[in-house]
């Protein structure tokens, strides 16, 4: 028996972000100072630094669960499924329903719970929940369904990783602009085909780095300090990510008794272009290696970082042939990796 992803689908939201929409945004410091720059400036900076160019946002009346379900669908009919037959919903994802202009998460019943009742799946032994894991709750999510069908609990789980950011972030933080909306989701399944999960790393670094990714109040001291904003100590976790994820990677890659040479892909958690690139040049750098061109499909400079959902679309759109110069082939030994809030890292050895 093997685990493999069976089916994928993804969710793009209609309404594109483009950096130039920021124009008119009043930026400011922490401490509520203005910038000594202009905001074309910023936005150039940005680009540089993330590789963001523009970003998308779901429609006003749209939540996370409704996303959400339409990926979870596109996966269901990819994997020609019935749904019926789900032993396993598993979420993952961060802030709940944020309706668009609230400021209260619903996240009762929890949003696994939503999909379930949308997709109207009648099945009670389908065992829907939520994975509150930071950015990589998808990757972790996707650990836990071969958990689950490893110990003989489960044959067919659907792992979804969407999120609505546009709804947490800080109009008046230039962080702002990294964040988006989007949803991406998986059957992960017990096959007798070749392939699938061939191991996994995962950790959690909380002793000093749990308050990396945190809500605070606007940079704006004249907005409602209760109400809260998601906010980063970007070196912080440029300096946690670049130490620590090339390990878990090497980790990873060592307990499925890989070879480097092997990978011919690695799906990061598409959180800041440079970001990624340093961690996948270290991550060749512990085995002195260089680093193969084109290794790294990327899909943040179009659509922004989307949080748990950055993977599970960027597999999916790859599967669909819609990433450029970039294919997924039968047999190629891929990693999947991710950090983020907590703080957490994983990563996933997988051949096609």
């Amino acid at each position: 028996m093997n685990i493999k992803i069976t089916g994928s689908g993804s969710y793009i939201p209609s309404i594109k972000v483009t950096n130039s929409d920021f124009s008119e945004h009043v930026f400011l410091n922490e401490d509520g100072s203005a910038f000594n720059y202009p905001n074309d400036v910023i936005a150039q900076k940005f680009v540089e630094i993330t590789g963001i160019v523009e970003r998308r946002y779901a429609q006003d009346n749209q939540t996370t669960s409704q996303i959400a379900t339409i990926a979870a669908q596109k996966a269901i009919e990819d994997a020609k499924l019935d749904p019926e037959t789900l032993d396993y919903i598993i979420f993952a994802h961060n802030f709940g329903d944020v309706k668009k202009g609230a400021i209260q998460s619903d996240m009762l019943p929890s949003l696994a719970s939503k999909v379930k009742y949308n997709l109207r799946i009648k099945n009670p032994k389908c065992v829907a929940y939520d994975m509150l894991f930071g950015c990589p709750g998808w990757v972790e999510s996707v650990i836990q369904a071969q958990a689950f069908i490893k110990a003989g609990m489960a044959k067919k789980c659907l792992v979804i990783g969407a999120e609505t950011l546009s709804r947490v972030v800080d109009p008046h933080d230039r962080d702002s602009m990294i964040y988006s909306d989007g949803a991406g989701a998986t059957i992960i399944e017990a096959t007798n085909t070749e392939g699938g999960i061939l191991s996994h790393a995962s950790a959690s670094y909380t002793y000093d780095e749990a308050n990396f990714l945190f809500f605070g109040k606007s940079y704006n001291l004249d907005h409602n300090p209760d109400v809260r904003y998601i906010k980063m100590l970007g070196r912080k976790i440029y300096e946690f990510a670049l130490s620590n994820v090339p390990k878990a990677m090497k980790e990873c890659l060592e307990a499925a008794n890989i070879d480097l040479s092997q990978v011919k892909k690695i799906l990061i958690h598409q959180a800041n272009e440079k970001m990624d690139e340093a961690i996948v040049n270290r991550f060749y750098k512990l085995y002195k290696t260089a680093t193969p061109e084109g290794i790294m499909p990327m899909s943040i400079h179009k659509l922004g970082n989307s949080s748990v959902a950055t993977v599970p679309t960027l597999y999916d759109l790859l599967m669909k042939g819609e990433i450029e110069d970039q294919s997924l082939n039968k047999g190629d030994i891929i990693l999947f990796a991710s950090v983020g809030a907590g703080m957490n890292i994983n990563a996933i050895a997988y051949q096609m």
